[in-house]
Order: C-alpha cells, then structure tokens, then sequence
C-alpha cells in the first residue's frame, strides 16, 4: 500500500523516527493505528457510561418502570 500523507504529516513521522520511537515509516503508521483504535475504543465506553449513568439517574428518579424477570417471562407466557 502506498499513501500520499502530505508534507505536514510527513514530517512527523520522520520525527517520530528521528526520535528513536518507530524504525520506519511503516512501524510509525502501525503504531498511530493502534493508538486511534484504542482511543476509539475508550471513547465507545465512555458514551456507554454515560447513557447507564443517564438510564440509571432515571430510574431513581421514577421516570422509568423496571420489570423483574418473572415479569417480563410472565408477559411473554414463559
């Protein structure tokens, strides 16, 4: 695969190399891949604590009715 990044993006990644952190441009790309998925993966579990915090401040406050598992499978002729 061959990409064109732009001087700006370029120049990174030979500092990147020069500062002795990746040994080739390819290891640098590794690399910044590995850290967005990461990154990506945080923010996906942040969002998911922040809609349980949401949920969970609801449900105190009354605003949603919960159900127990008898319940629910006596709703659905269980």
């Amino acid at each position: 695969m061959n990409a064109n990044l732009g001087a700006p993006y370029q120049a990174i990644i030979s500092r990147v190399i020069e500062k002795g952190y990746a040994a080739s441009q390819t290891e640098v790309l590794r690399q910044a891949l590995l850290a967005y998925e990461r990154q990506l993966e945080m923010e996906e579990v942040m969002l998911v604590n922040k809609a349980v915090e949401f949920e969970m401040k609801e449900i105190k406050a009354g605003k949603i009715k919960t159900y127990t598992h008898e319940e629910i499978k006596k709703k659905l002729g269980m």
